[in-house]
Parts: C-alpha cells; structure tokens; sequence
C-alpha cells in the first residue's frame, strides 16, 4: 500500500513539473537601448525635419558639440558607440527615416574591421552598398560617407582600411556619375569624404596628438580636422 502511495505522489509530482509553462529568455538585441534613448529623446522633442543627419560609431557618438563646429546648420547625431555597419542596418529604420533629413553623413566600419580577423574590406564594403540601398529605396537625400580613420590602437588593420576606402570612394564616384546622367527623380549623389590621410603625419603613420588616451577617439585637433573636410560638403538651407 506504502509503495503504491509513492508511485502515485511520484506520478502527481511528474505532472505538476511537466504542466509549468516553458520559459523562454530572450537576448536584447545589441544596442537597442541606445536606440530606445533615441525615441525618448524624440518624445520630448522631436529634432526638426529637413535636417543633416549624423548616424554611425562612436565617433560620432563621442561628438556632442557637433552643432558648436557647424553653426548655421540644423543637426541631428544619432552615431551610437561601438557599431558597425551591420547595426546600421538593422535600425536604419528607427534613426533615418523618421527625421526626413535633406542629407545623411554615415562614419561607420572601423569597428567591423575590429570585430573579427575574418571581416575583410570586401565584407565591410559589401555592407555599406547593402546600408546605402536600403537608404536609398526610401529617400533621395543626398548621402556622405566619412572615410575610415587610422586609429593607433588599429594601426594592424590599416591596409584593410585603405582598401575598404579605396573601394567606397569608388563606388561613390560611380553613383554620383549614374546620378548626373539621369533626371532630378534619379537618386542624389554618394560622396566620399577623404579624412584618413589627413590624420597621418609625414611617416605616414597615425597622428597620435589628435587621440584621446585609448588611441582610438579623438579629441577635440582631431574633430577639427574632420570639421575642416565635412564642411564643404554639408548642404546649405
């Protein structure tokens, strides 16, 4: 009798545990707070439209008086730290479209190059085509793209850069060739801004002076020289 009351509490106890409802845990995907900022910042006040939009990396993150070196110009930074093309890509929808920018500035994959000895120039242009397309099918805002800069901590993947820069420039060149050959309803042009061989020094090595202490952010000599190269290509009001 005592044994077959143990069976039946055992069966009553298997049932109870198999009857809990499944728990899944699910990851928040990689900087989606940052993204969440965006919007709460947005609900309060909401950037005005027909502005020149920022998105990219920490650079421009770490960029918080943007607007003090482009007075005169209406801008929006939503550059969120430590991203790479493809975290542009997944949240293209939530930091351009929504702003209706007039022009887009992109400064993103250096940190792609980082993330993996396998992630060639090839791959990180690869991504940008697939960011500006996808930019692109939406908006004929004009777009910019900041060339990657020869951060001293990454001095190992300088040749990957150059390469990727080579090829970006290229591709913008053909875009903006395609854009003149066609009508005003055609997409707007692609730009490549060329700040990586401005950071060099006469050895053609990193300007360490222009770099905070971690060797890969800037400080303010090295903003103004992105200041100095961005500038004539911001669209005027």
């Amino acid at each position: 009798m005592k044994y077959l009351l143990y069976i039946f509490t055992c069966f009553l106890l298997s049932c109870n545990t198999n009857s809990k409802p499944d728990i899944q845990i699910v990851a928040t995907p990689l900087f989606w707070n940052d993204i969440q900022n965006f919007k709460k910042q947005d609900s309060i006040s909401f950037p005005p439209k027909n502005a020149i939009l920022f998105i990219g990396s920490s650079s421009f993150t770490k960029w918080t008086d943007v607007q003090e070196y482009f007075p005169g110009y209406k801008i929006i930074n939503r550059g969120f730290g430590g991203s790479t093309l493809l975290d542009q890509i997944r949240y293209v929808n939530d930091i351009v479209f929504p702003y209706q920018p007039k022009q887009i500035i992109i400064y993103c994959g250096e940190n792609d190059l980082a993330s993996s000895d396998t992630v060639t120039a090839e791959i990180v242009v690869d991504r940008f085509k697939q960011l500006y397309k996808m930019i692109r099918e939406k908006t004929h805002a004009p777009i910019a793209f900041i060339s990657i800069k020869p951060s001293p901590s990454r001095r190992h993947l300088l040749a990957k850069m150059r390469l990727a820069n080579l090829s970006i420039m290229d591709f913008s060149v053909k875009q903006d060739s395609m854009a003149l050959l066609k009508s005003n309803m055609d997409p707007a042009p692609l730009r490549f801004i060329d700040v990586h061989w401005k950071m060099l020094n006469k050895a053609g090595e990193p300007i360490p002076e222009i770099f905070l202490e971690d060797s890969l952010h800037m400080n303010a000599k090295g903003y103004a020289i992105w200041q100095k190269e961005i500038q004539p290509y911001l669209l005027k009001d």
